[in-house]
C-alpha cells in the first residue's frame, strides 16, 4: 500500500463512494473502509461499475483510493443582528487531501459501491410525443422528471433506451465490452416517421448517425437486442407496424420485439394531440401481430413479437397461454404479467373462515374485470366477503388505467374508513424494498387513516389468496428494482438529485 499526498484532483474524475468492504478481501487488507472513494484504476478515471469490472478483467489492477476529510464547519448568519437566530453550522464539502493505492492480480478487490454510475445518468435527447415524463403532474419528487436514456442501465437492468444520445466512443465501448443484451426503443423502422414521433433535440444529439435506427441496429450486430414498439394510433400502427416488425425480424441480433400501446395521463398541456386505442384499433393491431407470430413460430420456433397485456385487454381478447410467452423475457415491460400472475393457481381453500372477514382488492380499472374472475372461487368461502374494486386514478387522470400508477391519493378517494377488515393494494404500486407508494404515501399511513389492515398483494394468484386468508407477507413485483432505482439514489449530474422513479414508465422510453 502506498500513501501519497493527493495531487490536483481533476474535474474529469468521478469519485465513487464505497458502501462496504468484504471481510478478508484485498481491499480490507489494504486498509480500505466504507466511506472511502475510488478515484482511478490503473491511472484512469472510472465512470461506472461496468468500467471498473472491465478494468479488473484485464488482470493486474492498481486502485487509487481517497479518504474524505471533513472540513471545519462554517457558521452562517450575522452575530448580534436580527439574523442571529438563523445562524447554522454547515459542513463544507469534504476534501480528498490524501490517497493511497493497492494492487490486485486476478482477484476481486472486495468493494461494493454506493452507486453503479459514478458520472451520473445519461439524459434523453428526444422530445417524444408520447413521453410519460412530459405528462407528469406537478408536485412529485424531482427524480420522476429525470429523462434518463442510459445504455449502461439498459445492460444492467433492462431499461429501454433509444440510442439517439450515443457517441462514437459509446458505440465502441458497447462493442469492446460486449454489453449485451441491450433493450432498445425502436417504435418504427421508418426513419422519417421515427423523427416525427421522437423529435430529438439536435443540440443533444452528439453523433448524427446515432438517430438512424436501422444503421444503429446494424452497427451493433454482435449485441443482442430486445426491442420495443410503443404503439400510437394512426401514427406507427397499421402498415407501419407491419414494416417495423418485418425489418426487426430480418436482423439476426434482434431477439424479440414487444408491442406496448401508448400510455397517457390527463396532464398533456401544450403537448401534441394523441389518444388511446379504440377496441377496433387494438383488435386490428393484434390481428396483424398474430399473423406475424404464427409465421415466425413456423419458420423459427419463436413467436418473436410479443404484444403487451394492455393491448389484449384493450382489444377485449383472451390472453395467450403461458407457453406462448416463451419464458416471459420482457415481463417488466407489461408483457405477460397477468398470465404470470395466474400461473400459480389457487391453493386448497377452506370451507369457512374462523371469523367473518371483509376484504377489498384495489386495482387499476384495466385489470379489475380479469382479477374479479380469477378470485371468484374465493367467494364460496363462508365468512369471506370479497370485493374487487377498480380504483380511478385521481393523480394521473381517468385515462390512466394501469394498477402500477395508483397512488395514495387514488385510494383515499376510493376507500371509506372502516368499511373492510383488509385492503389489498397491487405490489406494483410500491417502491422496491419499502411500503411507499409513488406519492410517498406509506401503507402505515393508509392503515391509520382507513382503520383497517392494508397489505400488498401477491406476485401470483396463489400468493394473493394466502394474503387474503392468512395475512401472509407479499413477495410481489415492486417498482424501483431497475434502472429507475438509480434515480432514486441521486444518480444525476446535479449533486442533490431527488429520488425514486416509476417502474410503470419503463414502457414509455
Amino acid at each position: 500500500m502506498t500513501v501519497t499526498a493527493a495531487e490536483n484532483i481533476q474535474d474529469t474524475l468521478y469519485p465513487a463512494p464505497i458502501k462496504s468492504v468484504e471481510a478478508g478481501s484485498a481491499a480490507e487488507r489494504a486498509g480500505v473502509r466504507p466511506g472511502d472513494v475510488l478515484l482511478r484504476v490503473n491511472g484512469d478515471a472510472v465512470t461506472d461499475v461496468l468500467a471498473y469490472r472491465h478494468a479488473l478483467s484485464q488482470g493486474a489492477a492498481t486502485l487509487e483510493i481517497a479518504r474524505p476529510v471533513q472540513a471545519p464547519q462554517v457558521m452562517t448568519g450575522v452575530p448580534g443582528t436580527a439574523q442571529d437566530h438563523h445562524r447554522l453550522f454547515l459542513p463544507t464539502a469534504p476534501s480528498l487531501d490524501e490517497t493511497f493505492t493497492f494492487t490486485v492480480e486476478w482477484e476481486d478487490p472486495g468493494l461494493e459501491f454506493e452507486e453503479v454510475l459514478f458520472d451520473g445518468i445519461r439524459k434523453c435527447a428526444n422530445k417524444c410525443d408520447f413521453c410519460y415524463v412530459h405528462q407528469m403532474p406537478r408536485g412529485f419528487r424531482k427524480s420522476l422528471y429525470i429523462m434518463d436514456d442510459d445504455f449502461r442501465l439498459s445492460f444492467l437492468y433492462g431499461s429501454f433506451v433509444t440510442l439517439t444520445n450515443l457517441t462514437e466512443t459509446d458505440i465502441q465501448r458497447i462493442q469492446d465490452e460486449n454489453l449485451s443484451p441491450l433493450y432498445v426503443s425502436v417504435h418504427t423502422a421508418n426513419q422519417d416517421l421515427r423523427q416525427d414521433m421522437m423529435k430529438w433535440w439536435r443540440l443533444k444529439v452528439k453523433d448524427p448517425q446515432a438517430v438512424q435506427i436501422r444503421s444503429m441496429i446494424e452497427r451493433l450486430t454482435d449485441i443482442d437486442l430486445y426491442t420495443q414498439i410503443v404503439l400510437v394510433p394512426e401514427r406507427n400502427d397499421g402498415d407501419h407496424l407491419d414494416e417495423t416488425v418485418e425489418y426487426l425480424s430480418s436482423r439476426p441480433n434482434v431477439i424479440s420485439a414487444a408491442v406496448v400501446p401508448i400510455g397517457l395521463t390527463s396532464h398533456r398541456t401544450n403537448l401534441p394531440d394523441v389518444r388511446t386505442f379504440t377496441r377496433e384499433e387494438a383488435q386490428d393491431s393484434l390481428r396483424r401481430l398474430n399473423v406475424w407470430r404464427k409465421q415466425f413460430l413456423a419458420e423459427r420456433g419463436t413467436r418473436f413479437v410479443f404484444p403487451s397485456d394492455e393491448l389484449y385487454l384493450l382489444a377485449g381478447e383472451p390472453l395467450p397461454t403461458e407457453e406462448e410467452y416463451e419464458g416471459f423475457p420482457m415481463l417488466e415491460n407489461g408483457v405477460g404479467m397477468i398470465r404470470d400472475f395466474l400461473t400459480e393457481g389457487l391453493p386448497d381453500l377452506p370451507e369457512a373462515l374462523p371469523e367473518p372477514r371483509t376484504v377489498i382488492l384495489g386495482t387499476g380499472s384495466l385489470f379489475a374485470e380479469s382479477l374479479d374472475r380469477a378470485v371468484e372461487p374465493l367467494r364460496a368461502i363462508q365468512g369471506l366477503t370479497l370485493e374487487v374494486r377498480g380504483i380511478e386514478n385521481k393523480t394521473f387522470g381517468k385515462v390512466t388505467t394501469v394498477a402500477g400508477l395508483l397512488t395514495g391519493r387514488c385510494f383515499r378517494h376510493a376507500i371509506t374508513p372502516g368499511e373492510a377488515h383488509l385492503l389489498i393494494v397491487p405490489p406494483t404500486t410500491l417502491r422496491y424494498g419499502t411500503e411507499l407508494m409513488l406519492d410517498d404515501t406509506s401503507l402505515d399511513e393508509l392503515r391509520r387513516e382507513f382503520r383497517m389492515d392494508v397489505r400488498a398483494g401477491g406476485a401470483t394468484l396463489g400468493e394473493l389468496a394466502r394474503v387474503i386468508l392468512q395475512g401472509a407477507q407479499s413477495s410481489g413485483h415492486q417498482w424501483g428494482m431497475s434502472a429507475h432505482a438509480v434515480k432514486d439514489s441521486g444518480q444525476d449530474d446535479e449533486p442533490a438529485a431527488a429520488r425514486i422513479a416509476e417502474q410503470g414508465m419503463r414502457g414509455q422510453a
